[in-house]
């Protein structure tokens, strides 16, 4: 008797925990992930068929709610929880966890962060988006460094120092780390010590580093690109796209196609990678920040105290005296003028798109490269390259269905086959008339695109782009929305937003 009621005891728990085995293994299975920036890839498209939503407002179709304090970096989702940073004060930066489904506070981990460098008005010092997966966070803060979290707890696990970055110009960091494999890939290009960094995501340990001392400053996040070969690690930055070997960071090709800079990001399909560029001359943006600094004398050169003037911390690091000044000073003169300007600014290894080349002086334009190969595959793997003079030096393209699509500021979209890169149709307004800092995104037959003062316009993802509706969201939006089981995750430079129907 006894026996056999210990067997159906036995037999019980077993059912039981088959059935919550089961439970669990759908409940992760119906989960979709949206774990960095811009989503899967960093492409913008929402694989599911999960229907969208296509009316809403800050009140109107609203699952949830959460204030926030002041941040740009876009919301991620992974395994039901919703990541995203802001600024808890002048001297606090936090991360935050939210149940995907209600709304609730799961946890908020916040770091001491005073005496931070001015940035631009626009941007906000919490410019950057965290990646995830099921066990960890991964968040990158200016004075921070690299730091991964248990998703379920905040708890901090390792922590990756990275020298603070210095810039120039007043836009600040903006950098997000990117997922791969078993992998977190950092990448930061700033105007002293640009690197890519590869750390094993369990125990935060360097894996590989590549020093880029050849590029100069870039916004742009890497991605990843399959071939025939292998996975490639692919990175648009100062005048080249490169192919790195994601296993050991070697560089295995590199195509001499892009400007002096960018701050948009990739779009890889099929083996293809499609890059919008817009970019001035670096040495043209000194100049210019030089003249109108207090000290500028609008006489055409750059001097040291010029330089002084013009960077957000009031002082220029030697290093980057040596690195830049001293080696463009051809005449010692304690002036940088003419040509000496480009030695100055541009690594003699990739003289990208000069500022004395006429042709390159001020450029934009879309291309496609063909991914893989050996070596400089520059006319081998280029596949098309055309002008524009509607491109966006923030907001990355879109592809979907054949097209790539580009919004540029005021509201203009333009759209290129992505076989040939031909124009398609005329560029176009999108009816809503203000900047764009979100690059777009796609779900459900939907395109989303954030403009700076707070609208969303919709258009449906066709070839005459229709207008679907126009939704206020009540507070400016610099971040790009992310998408996961059927809602929308817009986070507002006060708010985070969760719409679905």
């Amino acid at each position: 008797m006894n026996f056999t009621l210990k067997r159906v005891t036995s037999m019980k728990t077993s059912a039981f925990s088959l059935l919550l085995f089961v439970t669990l293994a759908n409940s992760l299975a119906l989960a979709e992930d949206w774990p960095q920036f811009r989503g899967p890839n960093s492409t913008g498209v929402y694989q599911s068929e999960k229907s969208l939503p296509t009316n809403f407002t800050d009140t109107e179709n609203v699952r949830w709610t959460a204030t926030l304090g002041d941040g740009i970096g876009s919301p991620v989702v992974a395994n039901g929880k919703v990541f995203v940073a802001s600024m808890i004060d002048d001297d606090h930066v936090g991360l935050h966890a939210f149940d995907a489904s209600n709304g609730k506070e799961l946890w908020t981990t916040k770091w001491h962060t005073p005496n931070l460098i001015p940035v631009h008005k626009t941007n906000s010092q919490c410019a950057t988006t965290p990646a995830a997966d099921a066990e960890r966070v991964y968040f990158y803060f200016s004075t921070l460094g690299l730091i991964a979290l248990d998703a379920e707890t905040g708890q901090q696990q390792w922590k990756h120092e990275i020298p603070t970055p210095f810039f120039v110009f007043r836009w600040g960091p903006a950098m997000s780390p990117t997922l791969y494999k078993d992998k977190v890939i950092f990448l930061q290009d700033d105007d002293l010590n640009p690197a890519m960094v590869a750390l094993d995501k369990t125990t935060g340990k360097v894996v590989w580093r590549d020093d880029r001392s050849d590029q100069a400053v870039n916004y742009s996040h890497p991605v990843i690109c399959s071939t025939d070969s292998g996975d490639e690690i692919v990175v648009a930055g100062t005048g080249m796209l490169i192919g790195y070997n994601p296993e050991n960071g070697e560089r295995k090709w590199h195509a001499r196609v892009l400007l002096r800079n960018i701050k948009t990001t990739p779009v890889v399909e099929n083996g293809v990678i499609y890059i919008s560029v817009q970019s001035g001359g670096i040495a043209n943006q000194w100049l210019a920040s030089a003249d109108r600094a207090e000290t500028g004398d609008n006489n055409g050169k750059l001097s040291k105290d010029e330089m002084h003037a013009i960077v957000p911390s009031g002082r220029v690091p030697e290093a980057f005296f040596k690195k830049t000044f001293d080696r463009g000073d051809l005449n010692k003169d304690g002036y940088l003028e003419g040509e000496e300007l480009d030695i100055a600014f541009l690594h003699p290894d990739n003289f990208a798109g000069a500022r004395h080349d006429a042709k390159e002086a001020a450029d934009e334009y879309v291309l496609a490269v063909q991914a893989g190969g050996v070596g400089d595959v520059t006319k081998s793997h280029l596949l098309w390259k055309n002008p524009t003079k509607y491109t966006d030096h923030i907001v990355s393209p879109l592809v979907s269905n054949g097209r790539m699509l580009l919004i540029k500021g005021g509201g203009i979209r333009t759209v290129f086959d992505t076989k040939k890169g031909k124009a398609l149709g005329r560029q176009a307004r999108i009816q809503n008339t203000c900047e764009y800092f979100a690059s777009p995104v796609v779900g459900d037959g939907k395109i989303y695109v954030a403009g700076e003062n707070g609208v969303i316009v919709v258009l449906e993802d066709s070839e005459d782009y229709t207008l679907l509706s126009k939704n206020d969201m009540g507070d400016a939006i610099l971040a790009t929305p992310a998408i996961a089981d059927g809602h929308l995750f817009i986070r507002t430079r006060s708010k985070l937003i969760c719409v679905g129907d």
